[in-house]
C-alpha cells in the first residue's frame, strides 16, 4: 500500500515478542473434546451394538456362553475398529486444516511483512484489502471504500461499510476496498471466540455417500433380521426346542449384520484425503473425496491454475511507440502511475527480495525498481479495484493514477491512434494487458468525477507462461470424458491464445465474453455444454450462473475460484475448488477442495483419487456381500432339506469369518491404488449397490463359493460313511465343517483378487499392484490354519482340521471363484451388458 498521510510504522519485533509471550498466540480456544475412552464407549452403544448386547444377555440366560463371548468379541472389535478410524480421521483432518494458509499483512519495524495470523498481537498494524479474512478484532485507522461481510457473526448477508474509528471483527471478510487497522483483541478475547463457544456443538449433516451407505447397511440388517425370523419359524417346524431355535436364529442374524462396513468406508475416505493432501489437494470435507470422482465438467481459471502465475513485464507500448526494456529507465513514467495504483510489492526481507501481494502488481513493481521510478506520493484518496469497474486508482498530490483492464480504461481516455491495434497484438501473443492512465483531480473527487477525461500513458503486456504439465492433464480429462471450460476475466484474445497453447480450446474454437452470455439459464447451458469453450471477461455473477446452468443439464460441476466474490459460485458448484497459494480467504472458506499449489493438474489428480475411492468402496462391498452369500447358504440348505443335511457352518464359525478372516482383505481393497484405466471413460455415478453388483455377488461369486463349500462338506461326510438323513458322528461332522470353513476362506482369498477389477479377470492384474492385499491374504491364511489347526479354538468354533481330501476340495474354491468371475467378465465384455 503506498505511503499515506496516516501511515504507521507498526510495532517493533522486540515488542511483538514480548506481547506474544504475555498474550499467547492469536488462536481460538478449542472446544472441549471428548476423551478417547468416551468416544470408544459411544461406538459400543449405537443401534446395532445395542441389539447385539441384548443378544449377548439372551445367550447367557440360555446357557450358551460361547455364543455370548463371540457376540461380545464382534461388538468390541467392530466398535474399536470404528473408533480407531474415526479418531485417525479426526486427527488427520486437524493436521490438514493446519495446511490452509492463514497469513496476514502487517507493518512492523516500519516495513510491510507477511506473518502467520497466530502471531498477531494487540497493537499490530494490519493492512486489509478485498478478499482478506480479518484475523483479529481491529480498530480502523484508515478505510478506503471498505465493505465487510459480517454474516459469520450476524447472519446478515449485506456487507457493512465501517469508517475510520470503527471496529471490525475477527472471522469477518473484506469484500471491497482497503483499510489499515490496529489490533485491539486476539484469540479468546475476540468477539468471534464468544460466538464460537456457542457453535462448537454443531455437527455437519451426513453426506449423500454416508446416507447411501447407511441405507445399504440398514437394508442388509433388515434382511438379516428377516432371515432370523424365518429360521426361528423353521426350527420350530423341524421340532427344535423354542429356546434352542431362538438362539439358533439369533446367531444367524448376528452373523449377517455388516457391522464392519461403515468403518471400512471411513478408512477408505480418510486414506484418499491424506493421499490428496500429499498431492497438494486439501479436502476440507471428507465426503468431497467421492464427489470429486464424479465430476463431468471442470470450469477452470487461467491465471495461476493453467499458468505459472509468475508474471513478468515483457512489453510496454506507449503512444510514442514500443519501449526498449533493455533500457528500463524509459518506462519510469508509466511505472510510476502503475505502482502508485497497486498494492503488490517486492520487499527486501532477510537479505532476499520477497513478493508480497498480487503477482501481477509485483511484476509491475519489479520493473519500476529497475526503471528507478519514484514511489513517493501522498495518497489522499483510493478507489480500490472491484469486479464491476475492473480498474483501481488513487489520487496522490492532486493527480489521479489509474490502472486496469484496457476495455475499462481506454473508453475513459481521449482517443489515441494505434491503441486498439496494439491491444489486439499484445492479446494475440497471449499476454495479459493492463492500461495505465492519469489526469489531474481534486483530492475530494468522487470516483465518478475522477475517472474520466483520462490521458493514456500506455499498455503493459505481462507474460505468464503455461505450466509444464497442463497439456497432459487436459488430455487426461478428455480421456476421462470430462468437459473443460476456461473462465477468466482476461481479454478474449489473451484467453484464446493461452487456451490454444495448452490444448484446452475445443475444435469449434468458441470464445465468448461475459457480456454476450444468454440471460436465460437454459440457453446458457445449451451454449456452454461443449468441450473446450472459453469464456472471457466474466464477473463473479457470471460464474454463479454458469455453475447453475451446467448443473441443471445434469453435470457434476467442479468450479475453481480465488476471488472474494467467487464464494457463491464455489458453493453452487458440486465441487468448489479454491486456490491455496493465491486465493482469498473467502474463496477457501467456501470451497470443498483447496489447491495448495494452485495447479490445474492437481485437480485432475484429485478427480482420479476420487474415482479410485468410489471404485474401492464397490470393491469391498462386493467382497463383504459375497461372503454373506457363502455364510447363509448352509442354513438355507439345512432348511430346504428339512434338516436331513447337517449345518455346514456353525454360528461361531460365521462370526469367525466376519471378524477373523475377512477384515484385513476388505481393508486392503479399500486401499487399492488407481489403475491406468481409472481415467478412461466417463465417471460412474448412481447407486453403490447397482444391478451389476447384485448380479455379480448373488449370481456369480457367491454361488461359486457356496457350491464348493457345500460340495466339500457333503463329500467329506460321504467319504466318512454318512448317508442322507443320518446323524454323522461328532468327529466326522467337525472335519466336514472344517472343510466348509476352509473353502469359504480360500474362496474369499480368491475373491479379494477378483474384486480388484470389475472388468478384468484376476490373472491380468499385477499381483504386486496392491502390496497391502498380499499381506492381508497371507495373514488370512495364517488365521485359517489357527482356526482349524489349534484344537481348543477349532473345537470352540465347531470344526476341526480337514482331512487331505477336504483340503483338496476346499482349495478348489480358489480356481472356481476366479474362473466364474473371469467367465462373467468375458460374457459382459462380449455382450456389452451392464
Amino acid at each position: 500500500m503506498p505511503t499515506t498521510s496516516r501511515a504507521r510504522s507498526g510495532l517493533t519485533s522486540a515488542e511483538v515478542a514480548r506481547r506474544l509471550a504475555d498474550e499467547g498466540p492469536n488462536v481460538l480456544p478449542e472446544g472441549k473434546r471428548s476423551p478417547p475412552l468416551a468416544l470408544l464407549l459411544r461406538e459400543m452403544v449405537h443401534f446395532f451394538a445395542l441389539m447385539l448386547w441384548a443378544a449377548t444377555g439372551l445367550a447367557l440366560l440360555a446357557g450358551m456362553p460361547q455364543l455370548a463371548l463371540a457376540i461380545v468379541v464382534v461388538v468390541v472389535l467392530n466398535g474399536a475398529f470404528a473408533f480407531v478410524q474415526e479418531y485417525r480421521a479426526d486427527k488427520a483432518g486437524r493436521r490438514l486444516r493446519e495446511l490452509i494458509p492463514a497469513d496476514v499483512k502487517v507493518v512492523r519495524d516500519g516495513r510491510r511483512v507477511v506473518v502467520n495470523a497466530a502471531d498477531l498481537v494487540v497493537g499490530d498494524t494490519v493492512l486489509l484489502e478485498a478478499g482478506d479474512r480479518i484475523s483479529a478484532d481491529l480498530e480502523l485507522a484508515e478505510a478506503h471504500a471498505l465493505a465487510v461481510n459480517e454474516s459469520m457473526l450476524t447472519g446478515e448477508s449485506v456487507p457493512v461499510r465501517p469508517r475510520e474509528g470503527a471496529t471490525v471483527f475477527a472471522g469477518t471478510f473484506v469484500v471491497e476496498g482497503e483499510a489499515v487497522g490496529v489490533t485491539t483483541a486476539t484469540g479468546a478475547r475476540t468477539r468471534l471466540a464468544a460466538v464460537a463457544a456457542l457453535t462448537r456443538s454443531a455437527t455437519r449433516p451426513p453426506s449423500p455417500l454416508a446416507r447411501q451407505l447407511a441405507k445399504v447397511v440398514k437394508a442388509v440388517a433388515a434382511i438379516a433380521l428377516g432371515v432370523g425370523v424365518v429360521f426361528f419359524a423353521l426350527s420350530l417346524l423341524l421340532g427344535m426346542e423354542p429356546s434352542a431355535g431362538f438362539l439358533f436364529a439369533l446367531g444367524v442374524t448376528v452373523a449377517l449384520v455388516p457391522e464392519g462396513l461403515l468403518p471400512t468406508v471411513t478408512l477408505s475416505l480418510a486414506r484418499a484425503a491424506q493421499q490428496m493432501a500429499a498431492q497438494k489437494a486439501l479436502v476440507r470435507h471428507l465426503e468431497a473425496v467421492e464427489t470429486l470422482g464424479s465430476a463431468t465438467f471442470i470450469c477452470t481459471d487461467k491465471t495461476g491454475t493453467l499458468t505459472r502465475n509468475e508474471m513478468t513485464v515483457v512489453e510496454v507500448w506507449t503512444p510514442g511507440g514500443v519501449l526498449d526494456l533493455a533500457e528500463p529507465e524509459s518506462a519510469a513514467e508509466i511505472m510510476h502511475s502503475a505502482v502508485l495504483s497497486s498494492t503488490g510489492r517486492l520487499v527486501r526481507m532477510n537479505g532476499r527480495w520477497t513478493p508480497v501481494g498480487d503477482p501481477m502488481e509485483v511484476a509491475l513493481h519489479a520493473l519500476a525498481l529497475r526503471a528507478g521510478s519514484r514511489e513517493d506520493g501522498t495518497v489522499t484518496k483510493r478507489f480500490p479495484f472491484d469486479p464491476g469497474r475492473r480498474r483501481s486508482s488513487v489520487i496522490a498530490d492532486g493527480v489521479l493514477h489509474v490502472k486496469g483492464a484496457p476495455d475499462s480504461v481506454l473508453p475513459l481516455c481521449a482517443a489515441v491512434p494505434g491503441a486498439e491495434q496494439a491491444l489486439e497484438a499484445l492479446s494475440r501473443d497471449g499476454l495479459r494487458v493492463l492500461a495505465v492512465a492519469r489526469r489531474t483531480a481534486p483530492a475530494d473527487s468522487t470516483v465518478a468525477k475522477a475517472e474520466r477525461d483520462l490521458t493514456l500513458l500506455g499498455l503493459v503486456g505481462l507474460e505468464d507462461p503455461p505450466r509444464d504439465d497442463v497439456a497432459e492433464a487436459i488430455g487426461k480429462c478428455r480421456l476421462a470424458g470430462i468437459k473443460l471450460a476456461m473462465i477468466t476475466g482476461d481479454h478474449p484474445g489473451t484467453a484464446r491464445a493461452i487456451a490454444k497453447e495448452v490444448g484446452l480450446l475445443g475444435p469449434e474454437e468458441l470464445v465468448v465474453t461475459g457480456a454476450t452470455l444468454p440471460e436465460e439459464d437454459d440457453a446458457l447451458g445449451e451454449l456452454l455444454d461443449r468441450d473446450g469453450v472459453v469464456i472471457a471477461r466474466v464477473t463473479p455473477e457470471d460464474k454463479l450462473r454458469i455453475a447453475r446452468a451446467l448443473r441443471r443439464r445434469g453435470h457434476v460441476v467442479a468450479m475453481t475460484g480465488d476471488g472474494v466474490n467467487d464464494g457463491p459460485a464455489l458453493r453452487e458448484a458440486d465441487i468448489g475448488v479454491a486456490m491455496g497459494a493465491s486465493g482469498t480467504d473467502v474463496a477457501r472458506e467456501a470451497a470443498d477442495l483447496v489447491l495448495l499449489d494452485d495447479h490445474f493438474a492437481t485437480i485432475v489428480t484429485a478427480v482420479e483419487l476420487g474415482r479410485t475411492t468410489y471404485a474401492n468402496i464397490r470393491r469391498f462391498l462386493t467382497y463383504h456381500l459375497t461372503d454373506n452369500v457363502a455364510e447363509l447358504t448352509p442354513f438355507v440348505v439345512w432348511a430346504l432339506s428339512g434338516g436331513t443335511i447337517p449345518l455346514a457352518l456353525t454360528v461361531l464359525q460365521v462370526l469367525a469369518l466376519d471378524i477373523g478372516t475377512d477384515l484385513l482383505p476388505a481393508l486392503a481393497l479399500g486401499a487399492e491404488p488407481p489403475n491406468p484405466r481409472t481415467m478412461h471413460g466417463p465417471a460412474r455415478t448412481g447407486s453403490l449397490v447397482d444391478r451389476h453388483l447384485i448380479r455379480r455377488v448373488f449370481g456369480v461369486l457367491g454361488p461359486a463359493e457356496a457350491v464348493v463349500e457345500m460340495t466339500g462338506f457333503v463329500a467329506v461326510l460321504m467319504l466318512g460313511g454318512w448317508t442322507l438323513g443320518a446323524e454323522p458322528s461328532p468327529v466326522l461332522l467337525a472335519a466336514a465343517s472344517g472343510t466348509a470353513f476352509a473353502a469359504v476362506v480360500l474362496g474369499q482369498l480368491a475373491n479379494a483378487f477378483a474384486c480388484r477389477s470389475e472388468t478384468r479377470w484376476a490373472g491380468r492384474l499385477h499381483w504386486t499392484g496392491n502390496p497391502l492385499l498380499i499381506w492381508a491374504v497371507t495373514i488370512e491364511v495364517a488365521i485359517l490354519l489357527v482356526f482349524v489347526g489349534f484344537p481348543p479354538l477349532a473345537s470352540l468354533l465347531g470344526g476341526s482340521f480337514p482331512p487331505p481330501a477336504g483340503w483338496a476340495l476346499a482349495a478348489l474354491a480358489m480356481p472356481a471363484v476366479v474362473a466364474a468371475d473371469a467367465l462373467h467378465k468375458a460374457v459382459r465384455s462380449r455382450t456389452g451388458s451392464t
